[in-house]
């Protein structure tokens, strides 16, 4: 009886070993399946053509996309450059740098907010924060507020409860003020946010009542402190549906 128990014992860190190894493997960030055409430019450099907004705070300066407030021109609720089309499964990727004590974002799979205001909407973004540990993060704009901060697993179950599974090491601090890159990939209810090449959220989105599958993607501007957001080198690809 005693070397059955034994026996147990041993096995035992050995299963938690597999267990761990199928937890890390379910979460591995994906390498989505890619359309034929690959990624492709959804800005030209020159101008705002596919692009709509206000355009009195949004502009072409040095080959990028700028959105600018003042204090003399304040805004009275957070607006957005709307780009002419929509995204479902998809790999986005630019460079961004950020001046002033503010915050922008990248809008994905969002939808208009109806008579609230010109150019508002709602949905899935990733925040660019002057306070390191914000950037990267996935905020629901309109919606349920921040969903998973900088350097969190998160499931959302269908209630809507955010559970953190892992952490995904030490935030690090950007100079924002210089060019950094910004991907995001949607695929499913699987939303992953990655910062100069490391990774900042990755969200298993469950919640049946709130989550989104396809949308708007728009580019942030923030009421509040003066800010000027940069934008350049945006291109998007078409990841292919699952079947």
């Amino acid at each position: 009886m005693q070397k059955i128990f034994d026996n147990t014992q041993s096995l035992a860190p050995k299963l938690l070993f597999v267990g761990a190894l199928l937890l890390t493997s379910t979460f591995t960030v994906f390498a989505p399946r890619v359309g034929a055409e690959e990624f492709r430019s959804i800005f030209n450099g020159k101008d705002l053509s596919g692009w709509k907004g206000d355009m009195t705070r949004w502009s072409v300066k040095d080959g990028a996309i700028t959105g600018t407030t003042t204090n003399e021109r304040a805004l009275p609720y957070n607006q957005f450059l709307i780009w002419d089309g929509t995204v479902d499964d998809f790999v986005f990727k630019a460079e961004f740098r950020l001046v002033g004590e503010n915050n922008s974002g990248v809008q994905y799979r969002s939808q208009a907010i109806v008579g609230s205001g010109d150019f508002r909407i709602k949905g899935y973004q990733a925040d660019i924060h002057a306070k390191p540990e914000y950037t990267g993060m996935l905020y629901d704009e309109g919606g349920r507020g921040i969903v998973a901060q900088r350097g969190q697993r998160v499931v959302v179950n269908d209630k809507g409860e955010k559970n953190v599974i892992a952490t995904l090491g030490p935030v690090v601090q950007e100079d924002l003020t210089k060019w950094s890159t910004l991907e995001i990939r949607a695929v499913g209810n699987r939303l992953v946010h990655s910062i100069n090449g490391k990774v900042t959220v990755d969200i298993t989105d469950d919640d049946s009542k709130n989550r989104e599958f396809k949308g708007l993607l728009a580019l942030q501007i923030h009421r509040g402190k003066p800010m000027v957001i940069q934008f350049r080198n945006l291109k998007l690809l078409k990841v292919l549906s699952k079947k």
